[in-house]
């Protein structure tokens, strides 16, 4: 699971460097995340922009990287795919997530 990081003056951004979340990767991105998240600050910024797929395990990973972060640290999600947009809202995880359509939306530039 590629996983790239960046930070901007009011988030982590991590980036998916990957097509697909899907149960063959899910605990290796929960993994990647939890290492590129470690020492982030309050609000962490993931870019699905390159994800094309998710399924209810990489669904279920992106929020268990949520609850790693704990109580006082946002993940706040950013240019999801129509077909991964589609699974937030059919889940109802976008009441669950802020979710942005830029970086620039979500002040993250």
């Amino acid at each position: 699971m590629n996983l790239s990081r960046h930070e901007t003056a009011d988030a982590c951004v991590i980036s998916v460097n990957e097509t697909r979340i899907d149960a063959a990767v899910a605990i290796q991105f929960k993994d990647r995340m939890r290492d590129k998240t470690e020492d982030a600050g309050a609000r962490i910024v993931l870019d699905l922009g390159q994800v094309e797929f998710i399924d209810s395990s990489g669904l279920g990973a992106i929020v268990a990287a949520m609850k790693q972060l704990g109580p006082d640290r946002r993940l706040d999600l950013v240019a999801l795919n129509p077909n991964v947009d589609k699974v937030f809202r059919l889940t109802r995880m976008d009441s669950v997530f802020r979710i942005f359509d830029t970086l620039e939306d979500a002040g993250a530039l």
